[in-house]
């Protein structure tokens, strides 16, 4: 068999190293900027630093700081070779075969294909509750062993020696590199789970793979991370300790920087942005982000199963007045799922009403509703629950005061959640009407449009099912033509959008507040930013 060779070596490390630092000396919770000290606020309280068990983009900060796929981020949050140190592909596109680098544990034991096999297996079974299982459905007969159709030695994924792994595929997926450096696809100590089970994260217990490893965790106050001694490349690290801090009060993040207590937060409110310009010079980053706002629709509880009812709130929102005037960070109006800027899409697709003004749509979305049946006699009453976190309890008031608008006997009411709190309501689709953000675990429209798959599971929070819409995202899976792919992935979004189970509201800059005095802080559309990368400096510093 012919096979085409993609071979590509090393590891992008940061190798700048920090050269001064203000202040004196002092721990993560000091005034003081530490030099070998990174304090990062995280926004909310992560559940599980379990890269399997995990679901948070907040998580994801501090999972992909300890360990490390067979692909990784570079500083610019691009596909890099992490654990494999080079891999081919055959023929088909459907069978990658991958060769490890030379690597170990952070307690010495070697790391080998074997673990990516038995990693890949238990975050397929059942049993691992894994919020993300799903998104590894392209790996051949996982869905069958996630179902326990086929035993876990079916899936596709084996070990052809200790160097050597192999992953076979329902059909070929360009943006498999992208999805390898994704924490779902990580490797995971088995010699440690075995002997400690679902404990083994715990700081006295955890094995890592990357370069930092988790000492201590304090509810509620902050975890902490220390350099992996064994990790290639921790003589170059700039931070010999990492501290995430979980507050989601953004006020009192504000406060933490300017008393130099904070180096980095991953949120800031966006209607602040030019005064936290001029007060905080050099700190505030914004870029246009791959992430979307959406609110869910639970569609297996009345009255949200009636596309008329979905359509009637969808279109009651000012989406402009927000951006404009509430969120003022870049933020743009969406009527659609998919952000602009995605590889291999055409876009395009759009709610049918998008080029409506906001009167005229209010008005047919109260015939819409008197065509379900409601009204004086029949109000629409409902709840809509939101995340405490960044904007959104600025936002929640106004879209109730939109939905009001409509008729007075749309009644809806509103209820703020813990972001965590909020999520795990939306997995167990315990809501009627929700609010969630989407960040682009990969660079690829799928990542986006397979939250609205039927077999997605917990993802796919208000359980939409549509068996075309299914069918067109299978028939592109397995379209080799990323042309044609991208065009049965923009009527797949249509399709959706025409049903509309969400609700789509805008496309988000990434809002993060950075020390300017830090260096290796890349701005991308993923807004992924490694510790491994960043240094401290001052500014006289040549």
């Amino acid at each position: 068999m012919t096979r085409l060779m993609q071979w590509a070596r090393g590891l992008a490390l940061a190798t700048t190293l920090a050269v001064a630092a203000c202040g004196g000396g002092g721990t993560g919770a000091g005034a003081e900027k530490p030099e070998d000290v990174l304090r990062r606020g995280i926004s909310a309280k992560p559940d599980t630093v379990d890269p399997h068990k995990a679901s948070g983009q907040w998580e994801n900060i501090i999972i992909g700081d300890m360990f490390m796929g067979l692909f990784t981020d570079d500083a610019a949050a691009k596909p890099v070779l992490g654990l494999a140190e080079s891999y081919e592909i055959d023929e088909t596109g459907t069978v990658w075969t991958f060769e490890l680098r030379e690597a170990t544990w952070s307690d010495g034991v070697p790391i080998t294909a074997e673990d990516f096999v038995y990693s890949f297996r238990r975050i397929l079974n059942p049993e691992t509750a894994s919020q993300y299982a799903s998104l590894l459905y392209l790996i051949k007969n996982s869905q069958d062993v996630y179902n326990g159709d086929l035993p876990p030695e079916e899936l596709g994924v084996r070990a052809i020696d200790a160097d050597t792994l192999e992953i076979s595929l329902e059909y070929p997926a360009p943006y498999l590199p992208g999805l390898l450096k994704h924490y779902t696809t990580f490797a995971v100590p088995r010699h440690v789970i075995d002997v400690h089970g679902d404990r083994w994260t715990r700081p006295e217990n955890i094995v890592t793979s990357g370069p930092y490893k988790l000492t201590e965790w304090r509810t509620g106050d902050y975890l902490k991370t220390v350099v992996n001694e064994r990790w290639d490349g921790a003589q170059d690290l700039c931070f010999r300790e990492v501290y995430y801090y979980p507050y989601e009060d953004l006020d009192a993040v504000e406060r933490f920087i300017r008393t130099g207590k904070m180096d980095i937060n991953n949120a800031f409110e966006g209607q602040r942005k030019a005064e936290l310009q001029e007060s905080l010079p050099g700190w505030v980053r914004t870029l246009p982000a791959l992430i979307t706002t959406y609110y869910a629709f639970n569609t297996d509880l009345a009255p949200f199963d009636d596309v008329r009812v979905r359509n009637a709130l969808a279109m009651a929102i000012d989406r402009r007045f927000i951006t404009d005037s509430l969120l003022a960070t870049g933020y743009v109006p969406a009527f659609s799922l998919v952000p602009p800027g995605m590889n291999n899409y055409p876009g395009g697709a759009k709610v049918s009403w998008a080029d409506i003004p906001v009167d005229k749509r209010r008005a047919e979305a109260k015939r819409l509703l008197e065509q379900a049946g409601f009204g004086p006699d029949n109000p629409l009453e409902f709840t809509y629950i939101y995340r405490s976190t960044d904007d959104n309890p600025k936002v929640a008031p106004v879209i109730l005061q939109d939905w009001q608008s409509i008729a007075d006997w749309v009644r809806p009411t509103i209820e703020q959640q813990d972001t965590a709190v909020h999520y795990n309501r939306l997995r167990k689709a315990d809501f009627e009407v929700g609010d969630a953000a989407w960040v682009a675990d990969y660079n690829d429209p799928q990542n986006f449009l397979y939250l609205l798959d039927s077999a997605t599971g917990q993802m796919n929070y208000g359980q939409y099912a549509n068996p075309q819409f299914d069918a067109l995202l299978a028939m592109a899976n397995n379209e080799r033509d990323l042309t044609v792919r991208g065009n049965m992935l923009q009527s797949a979004e249509q399709l959706m959008l025409d049903d509309m189970p969400i609700i789509p509201l805008w496309y988000q800059v990434s809002k993060n507040l950075v020390d300017p005095e830090l260096t290796g802080f890349v701005d991308n559309p993923e807004d992924i930013h490694r510790s491994r990368f960043l240094c401290r400096t001052t500014p006289d510093a040549e």
